[in-house]
């Protein structure tokens, strides 16, 4: 079984791109991030052309998260529990070929003296006493997405030009890991030790083509699932296509099912 996660940035304009790609790679699972758009015009009939069931929370013009997967999916949650005011489309959860899978697009928190930062911990806090529940379901389950977190310096092009971007602060650090403590296992990083791999290159100032990039998506496996964990990669393709996200997939592969 083989689920991806994969900021499109805005599934309108990427469109092309995701159909290219999904006919490409082929994943059961593919957990999509910042949709940019609504429920109702998300581009349903192209992606179920291609043989994939969806489910969306949606929001105009900014984030939006969705699961596309092969099999049907039982919807748990459109929402993050721990805060009902909180109206941005940031989680979807769901269970689909017998995995529990959650799309997440975790707030990117910048600039750090505002309270973008501070609803960035506290989502990050939300989301920590969500997986600690989902453990004690024992279910095999996968929190896919984009996590606006660089895990270690390696895992960015200039770590110290990066000090003080909310993405590497040491309080966003601090809180991925203590998720992580959990008992959860970062794919990626379990199967590689090696350092400069990245899944989000800016479009500004010849980045991609410099490989100044960051590594920020992340599939968190339950103890259940990683004990599937076969492989794990970075597909830089279609980040070197015409009009292409920022982000590009990052796929694990379960065994079974």
């Amino acid at each position: 079984m083989r689920i991806a996660t994969w900021n499109v940035n805005s599934i309108k304009a990427r469109l092309p791109v995701v159909t290219r790609w999904l006919k490409e790679a082929s994943p059961d699972v593919a957990l999509l991030q910042e949709l940019k758009c609504i429920e109702e015009n998300f581009p349903r009939m192209e992606i179920e052309d291609l043989g994939y069931n969806v489910a969306v929370s949606g929001q105009k013009t900014y984030n939006g998260v969705a699961i596309l997967s092969k099999q049907p999916i039982d919807v748990e949650l459109t929402a993050l529990p721990g805060d009902k005011k909180d109206e941005q489309a940031r989680y979807i959860e769901g269970f689909t070929g017998g995995v529990r899978v959650a799309s997440i697009y975790l707030p990117n928190g910048n600039p750090v003296d505002t309270e973008k930062f501070t609803y960035k911990l506290n989502w990050m806090e939300r989301l920590y006493e969500h997986a600690k529940e989902l453990l004690k379901t024992e279910d095999a389950f996968v929190l896919g997405g984009d996590y606006n977190v660089v895990p270690e310096p390696g895992d960015v092009y200039d770590p110290e030009g990066w000090a003080n971007d909310a993405l590497f602060r040491p309080e966003s650090r601090s809180a991925f890991r203590k998720i992580q403590f959990l008992g959860l296992t970062e794919a990626f990083r379990a199967l590689s030790t090696e350092y400069g791999h990245y899944s989000w290159w800016d479009y500004k100032a010849g980045a991609w083509q410099k490989d100044n990039g960051a590594r920020i998506d992340h599939l968190l496996l339950s103890p259940q699932a990683a004990d599937r964990l076969v492989s794990c990669e970075i597909d830089r393709t279609p980040r070197g296509w015409e009009k292409p996200s920022d982000h590009t997939p990052v796929i694990c592969e379960l065994e079974g099912n």
